[in-house]
């Protein structure tokens, strides 16, 4: 026994080579996948966006809360003067209806708003799920039974309606960006996080080394970090990358309510609220928050499954879109068709 939890603890530390070896093979069959690629470039986009958003409208030569009132038509109920919605040298997008500030500046600091409040949920959603769900796993049947119960409360709570409750008691004072992504954490998918680390946790613990770990004397703090978080790393990151496009879903639904990010902080589901008097008058004020969210939850979605696809090779992409899966079928129709060629010449030959 002794000699085997030696072998098992000089495994666990020296793993450059698999370690290497893993990452190598991830971003092989991450590359395979061209539209996970293209989806990757347009997310890293959308980031170098968000973080150059003062470098952009300074260039531009504007801001997003300054209003200009003559560049908007009153006599026409405040609708921009101009065609596209006042586009032009000064304003690349146009300019806002009613306020006359500038839809440039204001896509690109809600951007900021729109990826950083979702980040920001992920983070703390992934962090207490796994925290929740190794102590559940790992606990005795009575932790287990307590924490698997507030998972299930949680689990069945409506964001929207708990999302309004606490933002309705909440002083103004607390910065709205943080509350939003604080409660979006809080009442959602920090749970489903818990649940599918903790049947994680339930495999893991049955093998063998996990099983030495635990024998050998290691307290449940280091058999949880140095044997359960390796072998949970491939399914948090898969569900990390499905949970940022919902967080940023969330967040332009909690805006579009009127109970999210408040004014002049701009946020595309901000944006979206007010455009539904405009869509005829100025089109461009909706389609333009509306373009930038679907393009970010699209390309997050795609980018997601190519994730799973490449830590999970076994499993099969959801989506069907440039993941080369008639040139593997090819190859591996190729191989069996090849053996029977071989086969079949051995037996003309005897």
């Amino acid at each position: 026994m002794s000699e085997a939890l030696v072998a098992v603890e000089t495994a666990g530390t020296d793993a450059s080579v698999p370690a290497v070896s893993g990452a190598r093979q991830f971003w092989r069959r991450l590359r395979a996948q061209r539209a996970a690629l293209v989806a990757a470039a347009v997310v890293a986009l959308l980031v170098l966006v968000a973080l150059a958003a003062p470098l952009l409208t300074a260039l531009e030569g504007q801001d997003p809360t300054t209003y200009h009132p003559a560049l908007i038509d009153s006599a026409r109920g405040g609708v921009p003067i101009g065609s596209f919605g006042g586009i032009g040298a000064d304003h690349w997008l146009g300019v806002e209806p009613q306020t006359g500030r500038d839809m440039f500046a204001r896509l690109v600091y809600g951007a900021r708003v729109s990826l950083g409040v979702a980040l920001a949920a992920t983070v703390v959603q992934v962090i207490l799920g796994i925290a929740m769900g190794v102590a559940s796993g790992l606990g005795n049947r009575w932790v287990d039974l307590v924490l698997s119960r507030i998972t299930d409360i949680f689990v069945s709570m409506p964001l929207m309606i708990m999302a309004l409750a606490l933002l309705a008691i909440v002083p103004n004072s607390f910065p709205r960006p943080v509350l939003v992504a604080l409660i979006i954490a809080l009442v959602s998918g920090w749970s489903t996080t818990a649940k599918m680390v903790r049947a994680q946790t339930l495999t893991l613990k049955s093998l063998d080394y996990v099983a030495a770990s635990r024998l050998s004397g290691w307290s449940t703090w280091r058999t949880a970090v140095r044997e359960l978080l390796p072998g949970l790393a491939a399914p948090v990151i898969t569900y990390s990358a499905l949970l940022i496009p919902s967080n940023i879903s969330a967040e332009a639904a909690l805006s579009f309510l009127g109970v999210g990010v408040k004014p002049p902080t701009p946020s595309w589901g901000q944006m979206l609220t007010s455009a539904d008097v405009w869509y005829q008058a100025a089109p461009q004020y909706l389609l333009l928050p509306a373009a930038a969210l679907f393009v970010t939850v699209f390309a997050l979605t795609i980018l997601g499954d190519g994730v799973r696809v490449a830590l999970d090779p076994r499993a099969a992409s959801r989506l069907r879109i440039g993941t080369g899966r008639k040139r593997e079928a090819r190859a591996e129709t190729a191989v069996p068709k090849a053996e029977t060629a071989v086969a079949k010449q051995k037996e003309d030959r005897t």
